[in-house]
């Protein structure tokens, strides 16, 4: 999840920019101007640059209420980011998924090409999203060695991106099955995978990864593991109920998920974010309380038995690796 929080006793604040998540703007922040010591009421001040409110007049909201959460709400009511949602989902011709669609084959495919490379071409909160998202695939890493040697494991890669994740399970060995509903994506996944494991020494040599444009409902086959990170984000609750267990049928060991969490404070910042849309607001963002995942896979026979929370300054995301019960 993208966020920065930053809390002490006199402030609050946050910050962020255009990323895979939630895509705030990079010098967007809220703080407490000023408070009474005996008086429960506190100033906040919502700050960012010009070319960054494309949705509200003016560089400076300051906003006086009862409290935060009063003053936070009444911020948020200034602007209307469901209509603007409706608005973008009309230009594609299509709902959630039209959006994505279209986002990940351009101007988000630009984007995330560099966030998920190695190109220097980035600014310091990409930068830290990149770190944040290796964080995230380490770890994955980390869970599928446990079990011992990857050669020959089937693994299906739902959702691969540029192959950040393909890429190094090929290397241990793995058969993998990669896909994405971005062609732009699956393309540059490809060319990498066939940079990275045809161009050194890597003995035995890898298999090159079946790559394929799909969206996840269209996935099928049997797989003993099956990992899906940073996809649910596109899928309010009640589809990523349906995701999970059809993610869950292709498993037959092992099942990887990463989401962005749902929490009061998480989703207060996800609310705010969506006042300032900004070029990289193209996709409505959800979050997903880790409660709501596990009765999710518990109702078609799975449990966690692995939890983690990958962070960095402006990427957070919750990880969970489930087993058939």
């Amino acid at each position: 999840m993208a966020y920065s929080p930053s809390l002490s006793s006199s402030s609050i604040s946050f910050r962020s920019t255009n990323c895979r998540f939630l895509p705030f703007p990079s010098n967007f922040s809220i703080k407490p101007k000023h408070a009474s010591p005996n008086k429960a009421r506190t100033t906040l001040v919502v700050s960012a640059s010009a070319t960054d409110l494309s949705a509200v007049d003016g560089t400076t909201i300051a906003v006086i209420g009862g409290g935060s959460v009063a003053a936070l709400a009444a911020v948020i009511s200034l602007a209307d980011p469901e209509r603007r949602r409706r608005l973008q989902a009309e230009e594609v011709g299509g709902g959630d998924k039209e959006v994505v669609k279209d986002y990940f084959n351009n101007s988000g495919f630009q984007r995330w090409k560099k966030i998920y490379g190695e190109t220097d071409d980035v600014n310091k909160v990409q930068l830290d999203i990149r770190l944040g998202h290796s964080k995230t695939v380490e770890n994955v890493m980390k869970m599928l060695k446990g079990e011992g040697s990857l050669q020959g494991v089937t693994v299906c890669d739902a959702g691969c991106g540029t192959g950040c994740l393909a890429i190094p399970l090929a290397k241990e060995g793995a058969i993998v099955s990669a896909s994405d509903i971005s062609a732009a994506m699956v393309g540059e996944a490809e060319k990498q995978a066939r940079d990275q494991l045809f161009s050194g020494n890597i003995e035995p040599v890898p298999v090159m990864p079946k790559f394929e444009v799909k969206d996840l409902e269209s996935l099928e086959g049997k797989y003993n593991t099956v990992v899906c990170l940073d996809v649910l984000i596109h899928y309010p609750q009640n589809k990523a109920d349906g995701m999970i267990a059809h993610l869950a049928s292709l498993a037959e060991n092992r099942l990887i998920l990463s989401f962005a969490p749902k929490t009061f404070y998480y989703d207060l910042l996800k609310r705010v974010g969506e006042l300032f849309p900004g070029p990289s607001k193209a996709t409505r963002a959800y979050l997903h309380a880790e409660a709501d995942v596990e009765r999710a896979l518990q109702k078609v026979g799975w449990k966690i038995r692995k939890r983690g929370l990958i962070t960095t300054q402006f990427y957070f995301s919750r990880l969970v690796e489930a087993v058939p019960a």
